[in-house]
């Protein structure tokens, strides 16, 4: 059985024709292009698998020499170099835990750095007036990113793209994603609509499907969210 990602089923099936509906609305009133992309996490974070291991590791020696060493270093020492490989393989497996261990600077450095790979991977910056706006939400660390190519970026303010961040990430915390990603996403269409309305020269360039990146997949391997039609 291949497992499936957190990305994968973070939408139900209507709610991600839900937000493809939404999406291909606002596209035909502009000629701004919108993509949604979900990923199970921004970065593998390799040294909170080795911090963890260690913690954990030395924790579980230290309980074995009390218990059974009457708490010698020289048993504990030994304890927790072996005892190092399976918490860190926890870690490994259970990437939740490395939250403990990842500061809020890495996380949103992880974020941000992400979220600019997936931009120029999945073609944002082609667009013919380059208008393509990027909806990016990490799932383990819980962030949403907003960008925009910069002829989007000369018309509307870098804050009011994160305040439509800041209205996905919120419906997440609610329990209400896929309302709050329809919202900013009509939102964001109708700022577009006052300053790149549709022209008949208008094609669509860009996915207008949930896109999802699964854990160690690089931007452009990454496919539509479930099985396809």
């Amino acid at each position: 059985m291949i497992h499936q990602a957190k990305a994968d089923s973070f939408f139900t099936e209507d709610e991600k024709e839900r937000i493809k509906v939404t999406t291909i609305g606002v596209e035909a009133r502009t000629i701004g292009e919108i993509a949604t992309v979900v990923i199970d996490q921004s970065s593998e974070y390799k040294e909170a698998e080795v911090f963890g291991g260690v913690f954990v590791g030395s924790l579980a020696s230290l309980l074995v020499t009390v218990i059974f060493f009457h708490g010698s270093v020289w048993a504990f020492i030994p304890f927790a170099f072996i005892l190092f490989f399976p918490a860190k393989l926890l870690f490994e497996k259970i990437t939740a835990l490395k939250l403990a261990f990842i500061g809020k600077k890495r996380r949103e450095k992880a974020v941000k750095e992400r979220a600019l790979r997936t931009f120029y991977e999945r073609g944002l910056y082609r667009t013919k007036k380059h208008t393509g706006i990027l909806f990016f939400l990490s799932l383990l660390e819980r962030k949403v990113w907003v960008l925009a190519d910069m002829g989007v970026l000369d018309k509307i303010k870098q804050q009011t793209l994160n305040d439509f961040a800041g209205m996905v990430s919120k419906g997440i915390q609610e329990g209400r994603a896929s309302d709050a990603l329809c919202e900013a996403i009509t939102g964001m269409g109708e700022l577009l609509w006052e300053h790149y309305p549709i022209t008949d020269a208008d094609t669509d360039e860009l996915p207008n499907v949930v896109l999802c990146e699964t854990e160690g997949s690089s931007s452009v391997d990454g496919d539509a969210c479930g099985r396809p039609d």
